[in-house]
Order: structure tokens, then C-alpha cells, then sequence
């Protein structure tokens, strides 16, 4: 099979094989829907989720693909992994419990991490504020009013040692939430592994790195896209030769969702992006199952819950019949898709905050159902800021709640084979497609993103369903429905000014006494390096780090190298 042919070859293959009568709903609705709502007098209206998918009342086994069982559903750790990726799932051992955590100064971080640790975290996972996301010093004069207030500042080695003083990396996971400098917070994490005298073969995490997502959705961006894709190959290299157990990108469909896509968009644009990083892997050399098993994914749980679980269902079953069939994967690990999860930030509301416990709660359920292997839940005061110790305790015993008390893990995919389960699984799992291959129609991925198809897809989902949720024909409640006039203010969490200053006092204390020659030395290398292709960044920035060269030293050698990124104008 062509190249060229594979999307549009494998969507109608999908197609034909769900195109199958219903005869039984429609005798059924005959005989006995429409005569009952002639008599209750209710006049049947339409029904359809977030992603526009039309919803009939019933669903029954006309509505899925003949022998679905057996090559669509398949049985759990089995391909195509449907069902789940381990044979024994959440009776083996639930999933990582990874909290969100970062504020303020890596003081008040690693105080965070360690008051978690002690309420039963299994996972660490770092927020870091807007100036470490873009590249900047705190002492920037961009960094004005912004250091600490959503993630912990982040401007040298000093800091990261801070955040992580106490805590032996040879026993934890952590995973970093950064994308365009990820390749400085990478270098610097591994900097302080090898301080505390932890090899690399023991250090284990993820970092997000997704550049492509940045570019579709949250904008966080500092070189061109071809520039931020070389140090991606560059983490994936050398992180297969050195960092056996650390997942050097985590594809990310969270923050699609956030900008306001549907779950199919999430789902599509998502698996896209990680379809480019496999070509990008092969392109570098590196054997398809060398790394594609520390390929890692982070999907959304929105509000939809059956939606959700579709999704995450649909999203496994793709991953392992592309990787297979259309990048010759033969190891199951690559074939395997693992992702975390985090509860949906958009769903959450300022107005009766407390509902959104109720909210995180579905959620989370919804992202267990769907097979998680991590899980994030937001706090109620979110809305508000950043979370407050009370309600970080609440949403983590949330979860805590759903693994001890519900009985929900203690059967593996307990949905399978639900007749509207295993329906909307295949129906999300075609329009992925569909869109796969309007974007190969584009020119691939990363051509869709520059040309700014993908941005006005998502921009245009995101403007129907706000027009619905303000006309009143999408409830939200507490904001367009059951509203409350009066409504008492809640206790947050507020960032002192006090941590710009001692960021900017401890930045000037690590510029004086470092070894400016030294730094000099290994900016004048990574310059060097950066300028030839062929040389892989991650050995100069390590050296940087070491050397206590700045984030913003670092990113601008960068910026001086590769220049910048203004996207495409949307009409």
C-alpha cells in the first residue's frame, strides 16, 4: 500500500465495515417509541455530544461492525488494545496519582510536593510559571508581575535544586510541563540526578515537549516550528541512548481541548502530531521500536461522559493499527498507547465552585473507565487560581475515593461491549480518520498547522459551542442555569510579590558566583552546536546548565540561531 493511500485506504475500510442495517431499532421505534411519545405527548428532539455526533435513543448490536469482538474489541493487553494496554489493569496497580503541583518560589514548590508525597501522591508533576514557559529570567523585564503566579520560576540549576531538595529522583516520577525550553528543564533535571548521584538509567518522568500542540493551541512558542522539531529529535535520540526510562515527549491533546476543539478534534489532531514525531524518529534513524515505546500521550476528560471514554478507547485502538500497520512497528510496548489525563479546566466555574467537585469527580471516573495510566484531578478553586492546600487534599481524595471505595477498578473495562460504548468508540475512531486524511490532503501536519487549518477548525467548534452555551441551549449549572444572585466568596490561594524578589535575589546570587568564563565557554559551544544540524543539542545544554547558564541565555542563543515564529492569519 502506497504512502499516500493509507489514510484515505484505511477510512473506507472502516467505513464498509460499519455500514450495516439496524433493522431491529427501527421495528422497535415503530411499535413501541413513537406510540408512547404520541401518548405521553413528548415530541422527540435531537440529541448530539460535544463533537456534533447525532445520538439516536437505543443502541443494540446492529449498530456495531460484524466480528467487532474479535477484530475490533480483542481482550485487555491484547492488540489492538481497546480494552486496555495491561492484561490486568487497575487490579495490578492503579494508576499514578499525579497532582498538578507548582507555585511561587521552588521553596513553596518542593514544600507542595512533600505535603502530597505524605498524603499518598505515586507521581510528581511540575507547573512552571509564564516566564520559565517562554524562556525568560525572572529578572526579565517581560517577567514583571508574573514570577510565580501560575507555576513555580524556574532561571538556573540553583532553582531546580531547590524544588527538588530532599527528594531522591531514584524514587520518584516526575513529569514537567514544559514545552518550548523543555530541552534547558530536561538538561537541568538530569543535572540534579547526577548530583544527588543517581545514574541515568534510574531516572524516570516525562517532559511534555510538544511543540506541535503549542503552535495549534496554547501559543507558547520561541523558535520556528523545524527549529523546536531538531531539539525534539535531538531529547528523542539521545534519550533512547541515555535515558532508558524517561518519556521524552508527552503528545498533547489537553490543551486542543482547552482552546475549545471537540473530542474528535482532540483525539485526530492529537495522534496526528504524535504520527509526526514517529516519522521524525524514523527520519533520524532510530528504529520505530526503539523509541516509540517512551512515546507517551495526555488527553482531557471533559464533562461528556460516555464521550470521554469513547475516546480514550478509540484513541488505543488507533495508535496500535497505525503503528503496525503503517509504520511496521513489531514490538507491542510501541504499539501500546499510555497517557495521562487530566480533568477538564474548561468545564471548571468560578460561579458555585464547589460544583466543580462534582464536575472533577465524573471526570475522573470517566478517565478510569477510559483506561488512564495517570490521572490529574483539578481543584474546585481553580477558576479562581492556582490551588489552595485544602482543595489540592480534596481532589486528590477524589481519586483515592474512585481506586478504594467505587469497586470501578476491580473489573477490567467494564463498558466493553456496551452496544452505545462500542458504537461511539467506531464512530470516533472514523471521523479521526476522516480528518487524517483531509490533513494529508494539506500536506501533513505540520503544513496544516503553518497554513492554519487546524487552528480554524478548532476555532470555529470552540465558537458554536460558546454561542450555545450563551443562547442557553448548552447548560452550565450555576452559569446559565440554577444561577444564584448572591453568591459568597470562597478562600484562595494569592502569590505574594515577596517571590519575584527572592527569585531575582537568588538569580544575582548565582551570577556572581559562578565562573563566567565557564559560562561564556559553553554558550559559545551550544552556539556552535546549534548551527550544525547534525549535532545533537542535549551533551552542550547539559553543559550549560552545569555551567549555571540562565534559561534565557540558553534560549536566547536559540533565538539569536534560529530567529522566530509570527502564525498564520485565520479567515
Amino acid at each position: 500500500m502506497g504512502k499516500d493511500s493509507y489514510w484515505s485506504s484505511k477510512l473506507s475500510e472502516i467505513s464498509s465495515a460499519r455500514s450495516r442495517g439496524n433493522e431491529s431499532f427501527e421495528k422497535w421505534s415503530r411499535s413501541t417509541l413513537e406510540p408512547w411519545n404520541r401518548e405521553t405527548g413528548y415530541k422527540e428532539k435531537e440529541y448530539e455530544n460535544s463533537s456534533g455526533i447525532p445520538l439516536r435513543p437505543v443502541y443494540t448490536s446492529r449498530d456495531l461492525p460484524e466480528n467487532y469482538e474479535k477484530d475490533l474489541l480483542g481482550m485487555p493487553g491484547e492488540y489492538p488494545y481497546t480494552r486496555g494496554i495491561y492484561p490486568n489493569m487497575y487490579r495490578g496497580r492503579h494508576w499514578t496519582m499525579r497532582m498538578f503541583s507548582g507555585f511561587g518560589t521552588p521553596e513553596d514548590t518542593n514544600r507542595r510536593l512533600k505535603y502530597l508525597i505524605s498524603h499518598g501522591e505515586s507521581g510528581l508533576s511540575i507547573a512552571f510559571d509564564m516566564p520559565t514557559l517562554y524562556g525568560y529570567d525572572c529578572d526579565n523585564r517581560r517577567a514583571e508581575g508574573e514570577v510565580g503566579k501560575c507555576g513555580v520560576n524556574v532561571s538556573s540549576l540553583r532553582d531546580m535544586e531547590v524544588i527538588f531538595d530532599g527528594i531522591d529522583l531514584s524514587k520518584v516520577s516526575t513529569s514537567m510541563t514544559i514545552n518550548a525550553p523543555s530541552i534547558v528543564l530536561l538538561a537541568m533535571y538530569l543535572a540534579v540526578a547526577r548530583k544527588q548521584g543517581v545514574p541515568f538509567s534510574k531516572v524516570s518522568g516525562t517532559v511534555q515537549a510538544d511543540i506541535l500542540k503549542e503552535y495549534i493551541a496554547q501559543k507558547e512558542w520561541m523558535y520556528p516550528p523545524e527549529a523546536h522539531l531538531r531539539i525534539i529529535r535531538d531529547m528523542m535520540v539521545y534519550c533512547t541512548d541515555n535515558v532508558p526510562k524517561w518519556n521524552y515527549i508527552s503528545i498533547s491533546g489537553y490543551h486542543i481541548r482547552e482552546a475549545g476543539s471537540s473530542a474528535v478534534q482532540e483525539l485526530a489532531f492529537t495522534l496526528a502530531d504524535g504520527f509526526h514525531y514517529v516519522e521524525m524518529g524514523k527520519k533520524a534513524g532510530l528504529n520505530v521500536d526503539d523509541f516509540a515505546p517512551r512515546l507517551s500521550f495526555f488527553f482531557n476528560s471533559s464533562i461528556n461522559f460516555f464521550e470521554e471514554i469513547a475516546k480514550m478507547r478509540a484513541a488505543r485502538r488507533i495508535w496500535a493499527t497505525v503503528l503496525k500497520e503503517k509504520y511496521g512497528a513489531k514490538n507491542p510496548k510501541s504499539m501500546t498507547l499510555r497517557f495521562h489525563t487530566q480533568t477538564s479546566g474548561y468545564t471548571l466555574t468560578w460561579q458555585q465552585p464547589i460544583n466543580n467537585v462534582v464536575r472533577t469527580s465524573i471526570e475522573a471516573m470517566a478517565a478510569v473507565l477510559g483506561g488512564t495510566q495517570s490521572l490529574h484531578t483539578n481543584s474546585y478553586d481553580e477558576a479562581w487560581a492556582l490551588p489552595s492546600e485544602d482543595a489540592v487534599k480534596v481532589a486528590l481524595r477524589s481519586q483515592q475515593i474512585i481506586a478504594e471505595e467505587t469497586g470501578i477498578p476491580d473489573v477490567i473495562d467494564p463498558l466493553g461491549g456496551s452496544y452505545y460504548v462500542e458504537w461511539l468508540t467506531s464512530e470516533m475512531e472514523e471521523r479521526a480518520f476522516r480528518y487524517f486524511d483531509e490533513i494529508e490532503k494539506v500536506g501533513g501536519i505540520l503544513e496544516a498547522i503553518k497554513k492554519g487549518y487546524v487552528q480554524k477548525e478548532i476555532a470555529i467548534t470552540s465558537y458554536r459551542r460558546q454561542t450555545r452555551i450563551e443562547e442557553g441551549r448548552e447548560v452550565m449549572v450555576g452559569v446559565n442555569k440554577y444561577v444564584e444572585k448572591d453568591e459568597k466568596p470562597i478562600r484562595i490561594l494569592r502569590i505574594s510579590r515577596k517571590a519575584q524578589k527572592a527569585q531575582t535575589e537568588r538569580l544575582r546570587t548565582v551570577k556572581e558566583s559562578r565562573d563566567e568564563a565557564k559560562v561564556r565557554a559553553s554558550l559559545e559551544k551550544l552556539e556552535q552546536a546549534m548551527m550544525d544540524d547534525s549535532v545533537n543539542l542535549m551533551p552542550y545544554v547539559i553543559d550549560a546548565v552545569e555551567s549555571y547558564c540562565t534559561l534565557e541565555e540558553i534560549s536566547n542563543i536559540g533565538r539569536k540561531v534560529f530567529g522566530g515564529w509570527k502564525e498564520p492569519v485565520i479567515v
